[in-house]
């Protein structure tokens, strides 16, 4: 049943998986999304619900498939009652409704807390990851082990094509600041580690602890009420207290990350994290007296999650590479999002973010109902993706994001079509963001939990 979609996620790793003509690959992704559909109809809810209004049978071609692209914000659909009050059987109940396997049924007596529930719905075979809510509610993702398998491998193989860094065990690992403790980051970071951590030393993680689910949502939830004055005054005071004391921890560990990172400066290095704390590292090593002259010339770097609403100066970035001697092309970077599981890793002749043949791009108009038609030269749209790749949940999303693709070959040589590198997200662009079938599956999704 899964013939077709496994021809194109087996291209993982081959050498000119990014060199496809998308008119090569058309009638074959339409097929394998058609597989795919035909398989998880009958397994998710809401993917039958969006069939039956579309009264689509067979997926025959990319406009068939967007009417049975969920919006994003389905994966933030439940009420956000229902994690305030700790309400569970609910909460399963919603998941429910997005997932491919069945959630068991949650006794909500025998779960202290949303990291316990999480932990329980592991322990079934239910992956939840959640993505941080900066700007509001978190989107909450199921995903199956075999989904979080898929992550590690797709990973590392992306990273080495966009970086031309080898996996050879060979550099010294360091992640700067904090990481959202879920499965999918623990996962790829896992394989990061594997692929490229020099075995005689071990990774350096900051001396933070991790964010978990639980941690992210009391944040999330407490966010909200202050901003609709529903916190009283003790739960103002505790969010200050919590924040201050997590603030002076992150400080801390940013003094003695860059301590570590003078000491190994002779060493070959990979450095992660978001750029609010690279930067603030990186001004403690030049406050230490050290800088890209004194570390080694075949540093490289990730970062991921862009800024995160941080306010840093306009050379930010510059004067990151230049405090860790990290030359253009060694600097990894990769479009993706949370309801996706594969990544599209920008070249380094081209500075374009190219698109792997098992993941679909439909480019919708803006408020996501049609798709645009154009196949030569660049155009700009709403970014909707069918991830082949997903068996958790299903693998068709409409995002927040205005991208502008190309189908004809990027300066790098590769045939495939690629992402320019000006990704924006509609709700900083225009302060709102409406997906047309956004309210009517978010009503579904609530009704069946």
């Amino acid at each position: 049943m899964r013939e077709k979609a496994d021809r194109l996620t087996r291209l993982v790793g081959t050498e000119g998986c990014y060199d496809i003509p998308h008119a090569e690959l058309r009638a074959a992704q339409v097929q394998a999304m058609n597989e795919r559909f035909q398989e998880r109809k009958e397994q998710i809810k809401l993917l039958g619900h969006r069939a039956s209004e579309a009264k689509i049978g067979e997926v025959r071609s990319l406009d068939e498939a967007v009417p049975l692209l969920f919006p994003h914000t389905a994966y933030k659909s439940y009420p956000e009652g229902w994690l305030m009050e700790e309400r569970w059987d609910r909460m399963g109940k919603w998941l429910d409704s997005v997932s491919s396997h069945r959630v068991p049924p949650q006794d909500r007596s025998q779960i202290k807390d949303v990291d316990d529930w999480i932990e329980k719905l592991q322990g079934s075979g239910h992956y939840v990851s959640c993505s941080s809510g900066t700007t509001g509610k978190s989107a909450m993702l199921v995903a199956s082990l075999k989904d979080m398998e898929w992550c590690r491998k797709e990973a590392v193989s992306a990273y080495c094509w966009g970086s031309g860094v080898e996996a050879r065990q060979d550099r010294r690992m360091f992640g700067l600041g904090a990481v959202a403790h879920v499965p999918r980051n623990l996962y790829t970071g896992l394989a990061y580690t594997e692929a490229l951590q020099d075995p005689r030393h071990e990774r350096f993680s900051p001396p933070i602890p991790p964010l978990t689910v639980g941690s992210l949502m009391q944040m999330v939830v407490l966010r909200k009420k202050v901003a609709d004055g529903r916190a009283n005054p003790s739960e103002i005071v505790r969010m200050e207290k919590v924040s201050a004391e997590r603030q002076k921890t992150i400080d801390d560990a940013a003094t003695t990350t860059a301590r570590a990172l003078i000491e190994a400066r002779r060493d070959k290095l990979h450095v992660t994290g978001l750029w609010a704390n690279l930067y603030a590292v990186a001004k403690l090593v030049r406050e230490m007296g050290y800088g890209g002259a004194d570390f080694h010339p075949e540093n490289s770097i990730y970062v991921g999650g862009g800024l995160k609403r941080a306010v840093l100066p306009d050379n930010y970035r510059e004067f990151v590479y230049e405090t860790f001697n990290i030359a253009p092309e060694r600097n990894y970077q990769n479009y993706s999002m949370q309801e996706l599981h594969s990544g599209m890793p920008r070249c380094r002749k081209g500075g374009r973010y190219h698109v792997p043949p098992w993941l679909v791009p439909l480019v919708l108009d803006k408020q996501g109902d049609a798709l645009l038609k154009a196949d030569q030269g660049e155009y700009e749209g709403r970014a909707a993706f069918f991830d082949l790749s997903i068996g958790g949940r299903w693998g068709g999303v409409i995002s927040g994001d205005r991208i502008s693709i190309d189908f004809s070959p990027c300066a790098c040589g590769a045939r495939g079509p690629s992402i320019r590198d000006n990704v924006a997200r509609y709700a900083d662009l225009e302060g709102d963001d409406k997906i047309g079938c956004a309210g009517t599956v978010d009503a579904y999704v609530r009704g069946v939990a």
